[in-house]
């Protein structure tokens, strides 16, 4: 049982931490579950990929340093990658959080394989597992998964400059440990003191970030949602170039644009007051007429065409971040 323990508990303890540090709970337990049964799958699908380059001559050495790394980091960036293209995360917060269960997950199965086919070790293995490589999964994945969500806002049409660094650092730290240029119980001390703390750092620092978007960007919205719907709106800049576009499309399409508008702003409204209440300890629920307001947008935005959804960029319309408002709002019931 003390085996067990120190093979398991470390990484669940940790990602515990996270979830309690995170004010806005921008994570809920179900999207947790789900990142750790995705990180054992890719812990699965390794398995017989190992086997195969194993029984191809290559030497534990030369396996454990360079080419475990790769494979194993990219079947846990699968799901790294699939959270920010679909707008899954949308701070470093819930980022981290979800990328350490990813790596949770996968730490968590490959120490149950060891203690299968090693059930006879020391403790000290154990130790070394459950604090070192459980935790260096899932550290190097929640790295992998804000360099992710930073680098995606950057480059949102590229998805290789978005994902491809995060993913080598995650190799290189990966590989480091593997080298064991310490002594196993010296190298598990310094990866529980260093990878912990820089994710701890990063995430109070996007804690910081995430208050001061929900705060400062509710008074713009609350703004800009009252001049669209009020009369002075066709003499500002944001009517006048609606008004343009009349002249290259049809009226109906520039309704649906100014309707498109209206109702991005409502749902980012909703979005910043819901975690307002979730730092207070509140529990809002989304507006009753939401399903219908997003059904709505998917119409609309079809409606519009992609020619026109090109043309309403520069007002700032449907942003990387709103796919994230309807994810946060559709799964905070």
């Amino acid at each position: 049982m003390l085996s067990v323990g120190f093979a398991l508990v470390p990484a669940v303890l940790f990602l515990a931490t996270l979830l309690l540090l995170d004010s806005f709970k921008l994570v809920r337990p179900r999207a947790v579950a789900l990142a750790m049964s995705a990180g054992a799958l890719a812990a699965l699908a390794c398995v017989p990929l190992h086997d195969l380059l194993m029984s191809a001559g290559l030497t534990p050495k030369v396996f454990s340093r360079y080419v475990a790394p790769m494979t194993e980091e990219t079947a846990k960036a699968v799901f790294v990658i699939a959270l920010v293209r679909r707008r899954k995360v949308g701070f470093l917060v819930d980022a981290a959080v979800q990328g350490f269960a990813i790596g949770c997950g996968f730490g968590l199965l490959e120490n149950v394989f060891y203690l299968r086919a090693a059930s006879h070790s020391t403790p000290l293995l154990w130790l070394v597992r459950g604090l070192g490589t459980a935790m260096l999964h899932g550290t190097a994945t929640a790295i992998l998964a804000m360099m992710a969500r930073t680098a995606a806002d950057r480059h949102p049409s590229s998805w290789i400059r978005a994902f491809v660094p995060g993913w080598l650092v995650a190799i290189v730290i990966h590989s480091t440990f593997n080298h064991f240029v310490l002594p196993p119980v010296a190298l598990t001390l310094l990866l529980l003191t260093l990878l912990p703390l820089l994710t701890l750092v990063v995430f109070h620092y996007s804690e910081g970030a995430t208050r001061e978007w929900v705060t400062d960007g509710m008074d713009l919205d609350l703004g800009l949602l009252e001049v669209v719907l009020s009369e002075i709106f066709p003499s500002t800049r944001l009517g006048q170039y609606l008004e343009q576009l009349r002249q290259r499309f049809p009226g109906h399409v520039v309704a649906d644009m100014y309707c498109l508008l209206r109702l991005e702003l409502e749902l980012a409204v909703q979005a910043r007051a819901l975690l307002m209440a979730r730092e207070a300890g509140l529990v809002l629920p989304p507006d009753d007429d939401l399903r219908m307001s997003l059904k709505e947008i998917d119409y609309i935005q079809r409606s519009i065409g992609p020619t026109g959804m090109i043309a309403l960029r520069p007002l700032n319309v449907t942003t990387h971040r709103d796919r994230w408002h309807k994810y946060l709002l559709q799964n905070s019931r």
